[in-house]
């Protein structure tokens, strides 16, 4: 899975299973804390971020006349890949 985002960090479009999902609606942004301290037994000085998982959900469709269907979008800390967390139909 790949996400475009705009020249401001906001999600444009989804790449899913082949298919290029249009973000139609205003996208909501947020950050949860991870437990790394039960997951990892040691994180090396200097590494970074390693509790902030960012998430967005968004709403795509695949053409204009598609149904809206709504991404929940996961990047887990110290990660460059997206991860498709939830899909639901609206």
């Amino acid at each position: 899975m790949d996400v475009r985002f705009t020249a401001a960090g906001t999600p444009l479009a989804v790449r899913y299973d082949g298919r290029v999902w249009a973000v139609a609606a205003e996208p909501l942004h947020w950050f949860t804390r991870d437990s790394w301290w039960e997951t990892q037994r040691t994180v090396p000085v200097g590494v970074g971020n390693v509790v902030d998982i960012e998430f967005w959900r968004v709403q795509v469709k695949l053409s204009s006349n598609s149904v809206l269907r709504t991404f929940e979008l996961r990047r887990d800390p110290l990660s460059e890949q997206w991860l498709l967390e939830t899909i639901t139909d609206d």
